[in-house]
């Protein structure tokens, strides 16, 4: 076995958690290309083998699926891993919308709970704001839940919590999430606001662009109807934004030869690790060889002259510099 060899302090569970974290939403097996359920399970067990235990699903990631592929996964491994999920997304009669309230969350929780096969969720996240429920109901729920040990510690994505009046540390908070990488620093101010006033962890999604940052694909790429891609609200494939991150990957790829085998993704995930040292690089996984690249993030860093110009190129691409 495989030891991981870069870690952060979680808040809350007061465990060391990887900084490289598993994205689970290919794992709901929609949007995403082809799958297949058993090297998804495989990629699980490959990544706890290589230290890798923090997994980030979503009870509406292919409407359940994703909690219960991972729950079968983690069967007989369960105390090896760090289980993140989410709520407050419904979908019924076709129709998306938010839900933040009490009923919703106790009902939410006890569905992941069976999805996944165990006790207990050790950090249970708010997904998105309904705007109708004040955030300070919302946290008391979750501090319920975490006072019965359905849950171990809570938090949120896709909110700025200084928006909502949280300035300061809250009992049971412990991360928030916002989709961070080198193609989108949309939320790049906000990320470092809310940690120097909440000392919360920073789990970034989204972190190697959907894919663009990789080096697979290119102005030519056509995606299949299966693959949300395909669709142009996912603006790092398509138009001025794609060729705005294609540059970003050709510098990436002209500097490669200074990395001794690594590889264009895991130069865009060390510049997450590098640019916010208190955080957790999500990525979506299908397969175990992704794993294994996504593996020789650690335990290096770029040099401060490829740095400063990669922050240089995509701050040029999100118009922020």
């Amino acid at each position: 076995m495989i030891v991981h060899s870069e870690y952060v302090n979680f808040p809350v569970l007061d465990l060391k958690v990887s900084r490289i974290g598993f994205g689970c939403c290919p794992m709901g097996q929609y949007g995403w290309g082809a799958t297949d359920e058993h090297e998804l399970i495989k990629a699980v067990h490959a990544a706890i083998d290589r230290g890798i235990t923090f997994f980030d699903t979503a009870d509406v990631y292919g409407l359940g699926v994703s909690e219960f592929v991972l729950g079968k996964a983690l069967k007989g491994k369960r105390e090896s891993a760090i289980i993140a999920t989410k709520f407050g997304v419904r979908i019924e009669n076709d129709q998306i919308f938010f839900d933040n309230s009490k009923k919703w969350i106790n009902r939410s929780v006890n569905k992941s709970l069976s999805r996944l096969g165990t006790d207990y969720i050790d950090l249970y996240q708010l997904h998105y704001m309904d705007n109708k429920t004040p955030i300070d109901e919302t946290l008391s729920e979750l501090q319920s839940l975490r006072n019965s040990g359905k849950i171990r510690a809570f938090g949120v994505t896709n909110i700025d919590l200084s928006d909502h009046g949280i300035t300061q540390p809250v009992d049971g908070l412990a991360s928030f999430s916002f989709e961070y990488s080198l193609a989108n620093r949309m939320f790049e101010t906000v990320v470092y606001a809310n940690q120097e006033k909440s000392g919360l962890c920073f789990l970034s999604w989204g972190s190697l662009g959907q894919g663009i940052l990789c080096g697979k694909y290119d102005s030519a790429t056509e995606f299949s109807e299966i693959d949300r891609r395909s669709r142009e609200v996912y603006i790092n494939f398509h138009g001025q934004k794609l060729a705005q991150n294609l540059r970003i990957v050709d510098y990436m790829r002209n500097i490669l030869p200074y990395y001794k085998d690594k590889t264009l993704s895991q130069l865009a995930i060390r510049w997450i690790l590098d640019q916010i040292p208190f955080s957790i690089a999500l990525t979506g996984i299908k397969r175990p060889a992704q794993i294994k690249k996504n593996f020789g993030a650690l335990g290096w860093r770029l040099s401060e002259e490829h740095y400063v110009k990669l922050c240089e190129l995509s701050n040029v691409a999100e118009g922020i510099g």
